[in-house]
């Protein structure tokens, strides 16, 4: 399936999960920037509670696009062991880019929610991206929602290779959910016609229309 953009993607994902939830206080939670479309629709089509977590990709000094892990907003990190090993990424690395980014981080956390996460104990916390490639940055969501004692944590996305369900159950997830799992699997660009690269600007305008439907939380 190729998607015309984001918000479509989101719309499709949105009936797809609406009998997949147990709507236990349910909040969408995007991950940004790109999966704030795909989650704004998924809340406003199902009448939940909308925000954002912002969490980051490590990429290899070498290769910046490759990711070696993923950083989560209390600084903790997910590494990737394999990728670490194949390009001999030091710990002095590894704490350079994690500067780097938890720097990137903050600045959105700031930004995108005046540096308030929404309270996530005992509720279904349903995190959406617009699609899974590795897992890693989901999974740094899932790692930051489970240690804040939801009742359930899911994460979902438009598209994403098949194998990459088992990964994030087995390390964090209650539940994955993805509408697409094509092979061969490449990149999450290819599923979508519209795939630009969403600016700040972009996101806050999608955190006033949730503000506007009553769904903005915090």
């Amino acid at each position: 399936m190729l998607f015309k953009n984001r918000e479509e993607a989101g719309e499709k994902l949105a009936d797809f999960l609406k009998d997949k939830l147990e709507y236990r206080d349910t909040i969408v939670l995007a991950l940004p920037r790109g999966g704030v479309p795909v989650a704004f629709k998924v809340a406003e089509r199902l009448n939940l509670k909308f925000s954002i977590l912002p969490v980051r990709k490590l990429g290899v000094p070498s290769n910046p696009e490759l990711a070696f892990g993923s950083l989560d907003p209390d600084g903790d990190i997910y590494l990737n062991k394999q990728i670490v090993t194949s390009f001999g990424i030091t710990e002095k690395d590894i704490q350079e880019v994690k500067e780097k980014e938890m720097e990137e981080l903050r600045r959105r956390l700031e930004t995108y929610l005046n540096g308030q996460i929404a309270e996530l104990e005992n509720r279904e916390v349903l995190i959406i991206d617009d699609g899974f490639a590795t897992g890693y940055t989901a999974l740094a969501a899932c790692g930051f929602a489970k240690k804040r004692n939801p009742h359930k944590v899911i994460l979902s996305a438009p598209v994403g290779p098949s194998d990459v369900i088992n990964f994030l159950k087995t390390n964090c997830a209650d539940e994955v959910f993805l509408l697409e799992t094509p092979e061969p699997f490449f990149a999450v660009g290819m599923f979508y016609e519209d795939f630009h690269q969403l600016t700040d600007k972009e996101v806050l305008e999608y955190r006033e229309r949730a503000k506007a439907l009553g769904l903005w939380e915090p």
